[in-house]
């Protein structure tokens, strides 16, 4: 790309665009002196290609409403080779955060980069890296994360990251972090309200402005308290650190705008309501504070996001993919386009979709399910769940007229309609288009919420363990808020990649609040079980999980023997793992004797053939190495964050586990090898 065509990108980005000189550094002449205090939110760097990036900050003033900085990049920390300086606009419309893409850069080159004021005033110095070239053949490493909760918990995943990453060798450090969402909480704790959760200490963040209260949470009416709560999170400083340290990619989920949203619906309870002005902020705030190249419906602004107006009007009308045809809500939605594709190099096309802006309603909210309800089971029969999410295309487009709950029937609400669709009609067919046109080794999905199926054999529990008859027919699945129970879509894409004989398929997936290893299959037993691809699930940074929550179940609770085990003087330990990847004979056995090989003797072997590792209490980051011929993931387990680590490598590690693949032949199944680096998860493998 010359520097014509890059400015005219930059433009289109809604960006500054700055074209560095590849021959010409020398030594900085600004007057910079760090005080970070003018700078709160730090630096932060996004979105990296061959030769550009985009560099973010945020330096609020007093007076005015538009003031400029001026930006550095040079090639080495001291500033002494100086490839691009240029002078950049901060304005109160953008809260006075400001968006630079930098191009001319080299490619897979680290650069560092600095704001100034007029008054001499720095921001701290911030480090990105460029991506390799698309026929680069060197190994590509990156980390994927989720779920960074300030209000409940500490950061410290990202200390170990950066204070791995610092004594790495040069071709074992990380490209870039690729963050799967819920980069925020929208849903506030205050803990004069709430001081604990779980084991949690509640920590202060401050007040959300305007706040609406729903249950104990605090969330935002509009972009001010959008704008807060970014502002709360990245004042974490392990956070700010991470974000100075390496480029961030990144895609929202439900936290970005609304905990149990979806286009420009919000859901507090049972009562939905149309938000299409809220999706807007949510919209602008992810613009303001993430440095990324989404696409913005206001055109070629270059300094501010520029807000369409909307109103809040009834949503009442759907298309045959289930979204809003009320122009508002159109209009809220496409304010921001934040599905897209990058290479990194000759080995990784790195494709994220956008898990929430497109999805039809779900259909089990719905009044009609209610007769659906298993009872005191933990799961629904997965054959129910199949039937709901189908629709008229169930069974080869022959649903059945009822659905059968133990002895009685109900009619089958659904036969009419279209199947479930997460993605939305334009996005899945780019996702689909992107898919099989890639010449990369490895075709990395970014699935923001989890793919992996989540089911447990709930017809094989002892009789009389619960009062009421299991209704279903075979397995019992969690699925439904997450991508692991679009059936049909998800079956969709999969039977996509084996027709078109795509290779190296893989997924990487947050949003859980636990770590999962495995097997992309359309489907699973009593089905055939073929797998097209590897699927990864990370553990969240800080979010507590289910793992967390059922520690404090109560010892008279039936179900108590398939979650946890409490030995006298022990740590809590987590039966779930072994009710989700062995079955719930597996997890009865351990309950009662905490003898591991004998519960390992009573696996189910079609349970879970797509599970080669789950751990329902995980937290932490996951790293991918992906070269010519093999991809590892390997999953780094910290402690439960719920304090602040007061050493530099962010505390101690619980395991480390590798996870590896060779590239294997279109049509044939893919195979991991897995190692435990460090510690012991035993439940888990």
């Amino acid at each position: 790309m010359d520097r014509r065509q890059f400015l005219l990108s930059a433009t289109a980005l809604g960006a500054c665009g700055i074209w560095a000189s590849r021959s010409d550094a020398a030594p900085s002449r600004i007057a910079w002196r760090e005080d970070r205090r003018l700078f709160p939110q730090g630096v932060a760097s996004g979105d990296p290609d061959d030769h550009s990036v985009i560099l973010w900050t945020r330096r609020p003033f007093d007076q005015g409403e538009r003031h400029e900085l001026t930006i550095e990049v040079a090639k080495d920390r001291g500033f002494r080779h100086v490839v691009a300086q240029s002078r950049v606009p901060v304005l109160a419309a953008s809260d006075w955060t400001t968006r630079a893409l930098v191009g001319g850069l080299t490619p897979a080159t680290p650069y560092w980069y600095r704001f100034t004021d007029d008054s001499g005033g720095g921001s701290r110095i911030g480090r990105t890296i460029t991506a390799p070239r698309s026929n680069d053949p060197r190994p590509v490493r990156f980390a994927f994360v989720s779920c960074n909760s300030v209000n409940e918990g500490a950061q410290n995943a990202y200390a170990r990251m950066i204070w791995e990453d610092e004594r790495a060798a040069a071709d074992r450090k990380l490209g870039f972090v690729l963050h799967l969402g819920d980069f925020i909480y929208e849903v506030v704790e205050y803990p004069e309200e709430l001081p604990h959760r779980f084991s949690r200490t509640v920590y202060d963040i401050g007040k959300v402005p305007d706040a609406r209260k729903v249950s104990n949470f605090h969330v935002p009416t509009n972009l001010a308290g959008y704008r807060f709560v970014y502002r709360a999170h990245i004042n974490d400083p392990d956070i700010q650190d991470a974000r100075a340290h390496f480029p961030f990619v990144c895609i929202g989920d439900n936290h970005e705008f609304s905990w149990q949203g979806w286009q420009s619906f919000i859901k507090y309870g049972a009562t939905v309501e149309p938000a299409q002005p809220l999706r807007v902020a949510a919209n602008q705030a992810w613009w303001e504070y993430i440095p990324s190249r989404v696409a913005k419906a206001s055109g070629e602004g270059l300094e501010e996001f520029d807000p369409p107006a909307v109103t809040a009007a009834p949503i009442e009308t759907f298309d045959d993919h289930g979204f809003g045809t009320e122009p508002n809500n159109r209009i809220a939605v496409g304010s921001m386009t934040a599905y897209r594709a990058m290479r990194y190099g000759k080995n990784i096309e790195l494709i994220l979709t956008d898990h929430h802006s497109y999805k039809m309603a779900d259909p089990t909210d719905r009044p009609d399910a209610a007769a659906l309800d298993s009872g005191q089971y933990p799961v629904l029969p997965q054959e129910w769940m199949e039937i709901v999410d189908g629709g008229r295309d169930y069974n080869g487009g022959q649903p059945p007229a009822t659905i059968g709950i133990g002895d009685k029937t109900i009619p089958n609400f659904r036969k009419d309609e279209p199947p479930v669709t997460v993605l939305g009609q334009e996005q899945k067919a780019w996702l689909k288009e992107r898919l099989t046109r890639s010449n990369a080794t490895w075709k990395i999905w970014g699935v923001t919420n989890g793919p992996l199926d989540m089911r447990t054999d709930a017809q094989n529990l002892p009789v009389g363990f619960i009062k009421t008859p299991w209704m279903g027919k075979d397995f019992g699945t969690f699925g439904g808020g997450d991508f692991s129970g679009a059936f049909h879509e998800r079956a969709e894409i999969y039977d996509l990649v084996r027709d078109q004989k795509v290779s190296g398929f893989v997924t990487v997936s947050g949003d859980r609040h636990s770590f999962w290893a495995g097997y992309a299959a359309p489907r699973l037993p009593p089905a055939k079980f073929e797998p097209v691809g590897l699927s990864f699930i990370t553990g969240s940074i800080s979010a507590p999980g289910m793992g967390e929550a059922v520690e404090g179940m109560r010892e008279a609770n039936p179900l108590r023997p398939l979650y946890i085990r409490k030995p006298v003087g022990g740590e809590p330990e987590h039966v779930v793992n072994l009710m989700l990847k062995r079955g719930v004979r597996s997890a009865l056995e351990y309950s009662a004797s905490g003898d591991i090989a004998k519960a390992r003797a009573l696996t189910n072997p079609d349970v879970a053939p797509h599970v080669e590792f789950v751990d329902m209490a995980g937290h932490g980051y996951s790293v991918v190495s992906a070269g010519p011929d093999v991809i590892e993931t390997e999953f780094v387990c910290i402690v439960r964050p719920v304090a602040r680590a007061t050493t530099p490598d962010g505390g101690p590690l619980r395991y480390r586990v590798s996870h590896r693949a060779r590239l294997w032949s279109a049509g044939m199944a893919p195979e991991l090898r897995q190692r435990v680096l460090e510690g012991d998860p035993k439940l888990s493998v």
